[in-house]
C-alpha cells in the first residue's frame, strides 16, 4: 500500500497525517509499557504495524526520489521535518520503556526459577531401605510460556 498523492503538497500533507498518527499510537504504547499495562499496548499493535509499514515504505520512496516532496511549500516540509523529529523521540521513549519491561520480566522469571529450584532441592524422599534419596543433585525441568 502506498500514498496516492496528486502533487508534492498533497504528499507532504498525507505524510504529516501519517507521521502524527503513528507518533500518537507509539506514544500510547510507550505510556502503557511505562504504566505496566502491556495488554493495552498489544491492543494497538495491528494499527501500529500497518502504519509503520506504510511509513517505512513512503520514507524509502522519498529518500530515493526527493522530488516527490521538493515541490511542496517550505512551511509544510518544515512541519514534516519537525513531525519526523517528534516521531524519532517517541520511538526512543518506547524503546526505553520496552527495554525496562524486558529487564523486569527477565528478573521475575529468574526469581521464580530460582525459588522453584530452591524448593525442589529441599524435598526429601525416603526409599525402600529407609534412607533419604533425592537431593540437591536431582534434575528438574521448568517450562516457560513465551506468549506470556
Amino acid at each position: 500500500m502506498a500514498i496516492a498523492a496528486n502533487d508534492a503538497t498533497d504528499r507532504v500533507e498525507q505524510l504529516l497525517i501519517l507521521t502524527d498518527r503513528l507518533t500518537a499510537l507509539i506514544a500510547e504504547q510507550a505510556k502503557a509499557f511505562e504504566e505496566r499495562r502491556p495488554q493495552e499496548a498489544a491492543a494497538l499493535m495491528e494499527e501500529t504495524s500497518r502504519l509503520a509499514n506504510l511509513y517505512r515504505h513512503e520514507s524509502m520512496r522519498v529518500r530515493a526520489e526527493p522530488s516527490l516532496i521538493s515541490g511542496a511549500p517550505l512551511e509544510l516540509r518544515t512541519r514534516l521535518t519537525r513531525a519526523t523529529e517528534a516521531f524519532d523521540a517517541v520511538l526512543a521513549r518506547q524503546g526505553r520503556a520496552i527495554e525496562a519491561a524486558k529487564i523486569v520480566t527477565e528478573g521475575l522469571v529468574k526469581c521464580i526459577a530460582d525459588e522453584v529450584a530452591r524448593q525442589r532441592s529441599q524435598v526429601s524422599v525416603y526409599g525402600a531401605s529407609g534412607q533419604q534419596s533425592g537431593g540437591p543433585g536431582t534434575a528438574t525441568a521448568i517450562t516457560l510460556n513465551k506468549r506470556a
